[in-house]
């Protein structure tokens, strides 16, 4: 078969008008706003007129991932498909790609091969302009805090206790510690300044878990960007800064509707990191792919450690989901770099690193069921480089643990790539299942972070430095200890240690530093090297990104 890169792959789509799959969904036309011929945002009063109800919710997760990928969002929009292929009504929910990773190692996050959402470069670039609509208003809120603080700074800020940082959706090291307001008094007061990705603003996180316009000002007003010499919290509504970063919002609150190349309607919305930040798409456009698919497929991001964790612990909790099953996906490739397999013998078949990087998967398998108590499937993201008793000895040592196994295809025949997924989805998914959190809310903060690192990394516990125990006394005085935790954390590994790969043992989690987003309704421990501002590669993916004289767009992926 003649190989074609993704962006060509997308290219060459006959995509439908968004209209046909906007009535296919049967959403009024009245709530349908176009963004040219193939992209719509759907107003979230929708929700309101839809029947309350769950139907069917399966998650996507991953191991920890590695240089060889795993294809999570690939495996997601060809399980749909496969879904919609044996006769299901189906929406997806994904996350939005952040332009950091696209022009950096990562690349986009619409998919790869023959399961793509579409169209491709418009995903993976602008888009919609909700992620500049965030920046704008995170950096909205950092000015009207800075210009209190010039103008008399009535409520008392302690210029070295600003917690607010700027942000700015780009892999920028650069940015990661600054000194502004030099050049004399009239150009505001000289600090030290700190810039995140959008992705890592809490901006972000609001606009993911808000319901509607009235919660996401609240949640925009709890924002606590400082603390003045009282040690109290200063907060975005003390700014009266909220009413103006809704504004900006007002549009980026509604989700996006798009398709994939096979015509599956999929929900676009929202994109938090899951290293540094919650790593789930909205709970509206969830929602939306909940009520008006009788199933709903979303994954969270990196591997399950994180994005698994924190989309059961914190997005299920907020917003009352209920997941019905968990598809974990698998490569060979994967789990022989967690063996220890060096990079240049990946495509050569090595059962002995095979076995060793197993513990990774069973691990992760392990805690989706005995953990969370939900049933889950292994997806084997096939490549043509993996054999035959590669693939044969995954399935065995799952089917140990009763773990149903599936070849997935789908990068390369996409739904039909997938239908045997499908059809282990559809049947799990009509099992009844115990949801479990991983610790309840009214643990203290230490309880819970060391109910996370103990069952979820199986680490040993959890090592508090001398500031976090101080910040975390301060935060539960301030009356935010019952929030769920957040962890910042590596995605390479269960540990903090990015080197130590596979299913480690006899460690321990450091937290450094504990902070709160109030808004956001969680608090945040930073473990690690953890950065919320990550850098550009030696060679970032945009020296291969070009555009023709006629607009069309090379070198994505």
């Amino acid at each position: 078969m003649e190989y074609r890169s993704d962006i060509e792959i997308a290219q060459a789509c006959q995509k439908q008008p968004i209209l046909n799959i906007s009535r296919a969904l049967q959403i009024p036309d009245d709530y349908v706003e176009l963004y040219g011929n193939y992209k719509a945002k759907i107003d979230y009063r929708l929700l309101k007129k839809l029947p309350q109800k769950q139907n069917h919710l399966v998650l996507v997760t991953a191991i920890n991932p590695t240089p060889a990928g795993e294809g999570k969002t690939t495996t997601t929009i060809g399980l749909a498909d496969g879904l919609r292929r044996i006769g299901k009504n189906v929406v997806v929910a994904l996350r939005e790609p952040s332009l950091g990773p696209v022009f950096g190692v990562k690349g986009g996050a619409a998919g790869g091969g023959y399961a793509q959402v579409v169209p491709m470069e418009d995903i993976n670039l602008h888009f919609t302009g909700d992620f500049h609509a965030i920046g704008a208003a995170n950096n909205l809120l950092a000015a009207m805090l800075d210009n209190h603080i010039q103008h008399g700074n009535k409520l008392d800020i302690d210029v070295r206790r600003i917690v607010w940082h700027r942000c700015v959706d780009m892999n920028d090291r650069q940015l990661r510690f600054i000194v502004d307001g030099l050049g004399g008094k009239a150009n505001g007061t000289p600090r030290e300044d700190s810039f995140d990705i959008t992705v890592a603003s809490e901006v972000m996180a609001v606009l993911c878990l808000a319901r509607d316009i009235p919660d996401l000002k609240q949640r925009l007003g709890r924002i606590v960007v400082a603390y003045n010499h009282a040690g109290e919290p200063v907060t975005a509504h003390d700014l009266k800064a909220e009413g103006a970063m809704a504004a900006l919002l007002k549009d980026a609150l509604k989700p996006n509707l798009v398709q994939t190349l096979e015509g599956t309607p999929c929900f676009v919305h929202g994109g938090p990191f899951a290293n540094i930040a919650h790593g789930c798409n909205s709970v509206m456009a969830t929602n939306m792919a909940c009520r008006l698919g009788d199933y709903a497929v979303t994954e969270a991001g990196f591997g399950a450690d994180l994005g698994a964790e924190k989309f059961l612990d914190i997005k299920c909790r907020l917003a009352g989901l209920h997941p019905d099953c968990v598809v974990m996906v698998a490569t060979v490739r994967g789990l022989k770099h967690h063996g220890g397999c060096p990079k240049d013998e990946l495509q050569q078949e090595h059962l002995d690193y095979l076995e060793k990087g197993l513990p990774n998967l069973l691990q992760h398998i392990a805690n989706i069921r005995d953990v969370y108590h939900l049933p889950c499937v292994v997806a084997i993201n096939r490549f043509v480089t993996d054999t035959k008793a590669e693939t044969e000895l995954i399935r065995s040592r799952c089917e140990e643990l009763g773990v149903e196994v599936a070849l997935s295809e789908v990068w390369e025949k996409g739904g039909a790539g997938g239908e045997e997924l499908a059809e282990k989805v559809v049947r799990l998914c009509d099992e009844p299942n115990d949801f479990q959190y991983a610790y309840p809310l009214d643990e203290s903060i230490e309880e819970k972070l060391n109910d996370i690192a103990v069952k979820v990394y199986h680490a040993d516990g959890v090592e508090l430095t001398k500031a976090a125990r101080k910040q975390i006394r301060e935060l539960t005085d301030l009356g935010y200890g019952s929030l769920p935790i957040c962890v910042a954390k590596t995605q390479y590994s269960f540990s903090d240690d990015p080197s130590l790969l596979g299913a480690p043992k006899d460690f321990r989690i450091t937290v450094r530093n504990v902070r709160v987003s109030a808004g956001a309704g969680f608090l945040v421990a930073l473990t690690g090297d953890i950065m919320t501002m990550p850098g550009l590669p030696t060679v970032p993916a945009a020296e291969n990104i070009d555009v023709d004289e006629d607009g069309t767009i090379h070198g994505l992926f």
